[in-house]
């Protein structure tokens, strides 16, 4: 089966990604001293490789050794995994999964506070 270009990213090539929206350009040794658990060269490096696969990484080479950075913004990623949650547990309803933040308690008040200012400024900049 052909992978898709827009496949979310498992935990691992996400906290890869973090590092290269971080750092920028990286080599494998930069990327592996920057995560925040030890993982072996080898592996970092086969991750990398995935991620240039997928197309979410470009790499160029320097010297002897690639350097890869983001081909995709941190928004990008996470619109597309928002999308994918929405789509898969909310049946393609932002409401849905907005009132189940609400009725778990990862929207506080403080934060609908927060959430309405921002809807007011949008519906403000439309106009």
């Amino acid at each position: 089966m052909a992978r898709r270009k827009t496949e979310n990213l498992t935990p691992l090539e996400l906290e890869i990604m973090h590092v290269l929206w971080e750092v920028g350009a990286a080599n494998v040794q930069t990327v592996q001293q920057h995560l925040e658990r030890e993982l072996a060269y080898t592996t970092v490096q086969t991750m990398l490789n995935i991620l240039h696969r997928k197309g979410k990484a470009k790499r160029t080479l320097k010297d002897r050794a690639y350097f890869y950075k983001p081909s995709v913004s941190r928004s990008q990623v996470v619109g597309q995994h928002l999308s994918d949650i929405v789509e898969r547990l909310f049946g393609g309803s932002a409401e849905s999964l907005v009132m189940s933040l609400v009725e778990t308690k990862h929207l506080t008040p403080e934060k609908l506070e927060r959430l309405q200012k921002l809807l007011e400024e949008n519906r403000e900049g439309k106009k």
